[in-house]
């Protein structure tokens, strides 16, 4: 499960993805229409969420595009509230239209919509070999184990399952996990993955499940 947002307004895309992240979902984010571009094509992110007014094109046109090249659910995000901007977003494909201001549990709850219509509703558990993760229970489970985490354990490892046998980045862990503005730094994070090793009985020298890249980031094995 895996959220693009697109806005070219850095306190609109911390405090919208804060609110998601605060709902379990990992964030990826772009603030122009290129680099929107390139973060689709290379996330498949399984949805949407668009500002209509972007650096190098317009949301109607990112809309457009990812329409195209996929069935994903797209919402547009906007200070507009005209009605002509609706249909058009409509006409071109987008599945939700939502106005500025707005309060973070409509638009969580907005979110949740869209994907329980997909057929890939938010919230539930999250699978990768033995590990299943349920973030609405802060849950972990391995096999036949049940493990209790915390919420900042389990936005940890909702970002690294999402990307399971990939390298995540520290940075972008720490933001997913902390927030834009959050006081997360490289100590914390490491003294949070060593705090949820010990939980699942992980070896650090030898992992089975969490691994460390040296000055890069984090990896969940794929297939243990």
């Amino acid at each position: 499960m895996k959220l693009l947002l697109v806005d070219d307004d850095a306190d609109m895309l911390a405090v919208v993805g804060f609110a998601l992240r605060q709902a379990g979902f990992p964030i990826v984010s772009a603030n122009t229409f290129g680099t929107a571009v390139i973060t689709f094509r290379a996330e498949l992110p399984d949805l949407a969420i668009l500002d209509i007014n972007l650096p190098g094109g317009s949301g109607f046109d990112l809309c457009g595009l990812m329409r195209k090249e996929s069935r994903l659910p797209i919402m547009m995000l906007t200070a507009r509230g005209e009605e002509a901007d609706l249909v058009r977003a409509l006409e071109l494909g987008a599945d939700d239209y939502l106005t500025k201001p707005f309060s973070p549990r409509t638009l969580v709850a907005r979110v949740k919509a869209l994907l329980r219509r997909s057929g890939n509703e938010g919230g539930t558990q999250t699978h990768v070999g033995e590990l299943a993760l349920d973030p609405d229970l802060l849950t972990l489970h391995i096999a036949d184990r049940a493990i209790k985490i915390t919420p900042l354990e389990c936005r940890l490892l909702q970002l690294l399952v999402a990307n399971a046998g990939q390298v995540v980045h520290t940075d972008r862990l720490l933001v997913h996990v902390w927030g834009h503005r959050g006081g997360g730094d490289r100590q914390l994070l490491k003294q949070l993955v060593h705090r949820l090793r010990h939980k699942i009985g992980d070896d650090s020298e030898r992992p089975r499940w969490l691994s460390t890249v040296p000055s890069v980031g984090y990896m969940i094995q794929a297939a243990p």
